[in-house]
This record gives structure tokens, C-alpha cells and sequence, in this order.
């Protein structure tokens, strides 16, 4: 088994738009093993698209290296290693579902049966649709489909269950498990926060064009060193609770929702006590840090 699929070192990627210079991606360090499920999570304008398609070759590097499976990534592309499942695009709207299998499946010398990409794809009793009448959810499945026949080592999905209901995003990703179950590298872009936490192994999460974090889903949420405390206080209590815990070392934020207290704090053992002698709370709820308030705490920090 090879060491890694992926190898991105001081990666930078600059545009020049009548003069004026943006970086993109700005100096990324990235190793992705094979197997994994990789997931990179920021905010639109974070550098995960541009990242893709470098490691995809549609566009070089301003500076750094980059490799897949250990050779660039147009030659990686064109042996067939790697597929890709983009946002939009790649689809001729009058053929049918199988028409389009059939069509690009012809490209490939050794695909997997259709059929059988079309079961793994959830397209069963699909093909003989027209594209232009499948839904965003339906195509997306499609540009799925299409990339299996390439048989790829590496899978990269950008933003792929864009346009797909709850129950399209949950079948997708049963899809996308059973595929590593296979062996192989999935790594996909996402701003959805639950969808990284969910089904990636691991997270890198970017913004800015860098890496801010980069671990599992525990060890990104304990970045975020803030627990929330709450609770709930009679109408004649709640003001002076929360006077309280503002005046409390450790506490970064007071929120008063209907009768109840939030406190957010980095000692929660503390803020709890208080609650429970003191201040007359009742329904006393502690929580740790999400992978949202990883995220915000993350960024705001790259920001500063």
C-alpha cells in the first residue's frame, strides 16, 4: 500500500485581477493517506474549490509542490487514479441517464459494469430519464456515477450534495461509506458543518487559503476550549444570574433565552456550583464546544 494519495507542501495559488493580486490558497501543508475520509470544511471564499483543482490539475500552483499518488496530477487524472464529483457542469441535458453512462463508460478501457455503477450511484430506474428532468439531487448522483467508471483510487467530491434534500444527502453518503469500505480515498469540500462532522474521518478546516485546524472531528471540537452552561432561573433571578456569571473569570459570553441562562466559559465546574447553590437555577444542562464554535473560534483567531 502506498505511504499517501496526496502530498501538498507550502502550496500557494495567486489571480491577478486587473493588477490586483489575491491569494487564493496561501501556503498549504497537506498529506492525505490512503483510505481516509477526508473532509475540507471553511466558509465560501476559504480556498477549498481552488484547492481541488489543483490537486485535479485544471490549474497550477503559483508556488510549492503537489502530488497524487506521486505524480503530478494531470498524469494521475489521465492514468485514471483519480474522479471527481463537481458542483455543476459535465452533463449533456438531452441524453438519458444510461445514454450518458453508456457514452462515457465508452472512454475507459476496463469500466465496471454499468448496471452495477448505476445501483452503487442510487440511479436504479433512472435511465431512461432525461437529464434535464432529473433533479439537482438526481444529476449530482449522476456525476457520481460518472466518476466510478474511471474505477478511481481517490475520490473528489467539491460541495457534492449541493442541491440534494435530507434524505438525497443521507443515501449519497451510505454511497460515499460503502466506497472507502472499497478502499478508497475520499476527500470532499463542504460548508455544511454537520455533513463534515458526520462523515469525515478526519477535518481539515481552512480559511483565509490556509489551514487552520487539522484533525478528527474530537480533537478539532476541543480547539474550541469554551463549555456552555445552562440553566433556568425564575423572572425575578435571572437578571442577577446573569449579572453574576458575566462578572465570573473564564466566562466569554451570557445569553438570556426566554427564563434560561447560557453561559459560555472555559470553567464550567465553577459556573455549574454557582447555578446549583447561590444563584437558584434549576435544569441545570452542561454541553461541550461544538464544531461550530470550533469553527467561529478558529477563524475569528486567523482574522485578528
Amino acid at each position: 500500500m502506498e505511504h499517501s494519495c496526496l502530498h501538498l507542501r507550502a502550496l500557494k495559488k495567486e489571480f491577478n485581477t486587473k493588477g490586483d493580486i489575491t491569494r487564493a490558497v496561501d501556503g498549504v501543508d497537506l498529506e492525505v493517506r490512503q483510505g481516509e475520509i477526508v473532509a475540507l470544511l471553511g466558509p465560501n471564499g476559504a480556498g477549498k474549490t481552488t484547492t481541488i483543482d489543483m490537486i485535479l490539475g485544471f490549474t497550477d500552483p503559483t508556488s510549492g509542490t503537489l502530488s497524487v499518488f506521486g505524480e503530478s496530477p494531470r498524469d494521475a487524472v489521465r492514468a485514471g487514479r483519480v474522479s471527481a464529483v463537481l458542483q455543476t457542469g459535465g452533463l449533456l441535458r438531452d441524453l438519458k441517464v444510461g445514454e450518458t453512462l453508456e457514452l462515457v463508460a465508452s472512454t475507459y478501457q476496463n469500466p465496471p459494469p454499468i448496471e452495477e455503477v448505476a445501483t452503487r450511484a442510487g440511479l436504479d430506474g433512472l435511465e431512461k430519464r432525461k437529464v434535464q428532468q432529473c433533479s439537482g439531487g438526481e444529476q449530482q448522483r449522476l456525476r457520481f456515477a460518472l466518476a466510478l467508471l474511471a474505477n478511481p483510487d481517490l475520490l473528489i467530491l467539491d460541495e457534492p450534495t449541493s442541491g440534494m434534500d435530507v434524505g438525497g444527502r443521507q443515501t449519497f453518503w451510505e454511497s460515499m461509506r460503502a466506497e472507502a469500505a472499497r478502499g478508497r480515498t475520499v476527500v470532499f469540500a463542504t460548508h455544511y458543518l454537520q455533513e463534515a462532522e458526520d462523515y469525515a474521518e478526519r477535518i481539515v478546516m481552512m480559511a483565509d487559503g490556509r489551514i487552520v485546524a487539522d484533525g478528527s472531528t474530537d480533537q478539532i471540537r476541543n480547539l474550541a476550549t469554551d463549555r456552555r452552561v445552562s440553566a433556568r432561573f425564575s423572572p425575578a433571578e435571572l437578571e442577577a444570574a446573569a449579572a453574576a456569571a458575566r462578572a465570573m473569570p473564564g466566562t466569554n459570553s451570557v445569553e438570556v433565552q426566554d427564563n434560561r441562562l447560557i453561559v459560555a466559559t472555559v470553567d464550567s465546574d465553577a459556573v455549574a456550583r454557582n447555578i446549583l447553590g447561590p444563584w437558584n437555577g434549576s435544569d441545570l444542562e452542561v454541553s461541550a464546544a461544538s464544531l461550530e464554535d470550533a469553527f467561529v473560534n478558529l477563524t475569528q483567531e486567523i482574522q485578528s
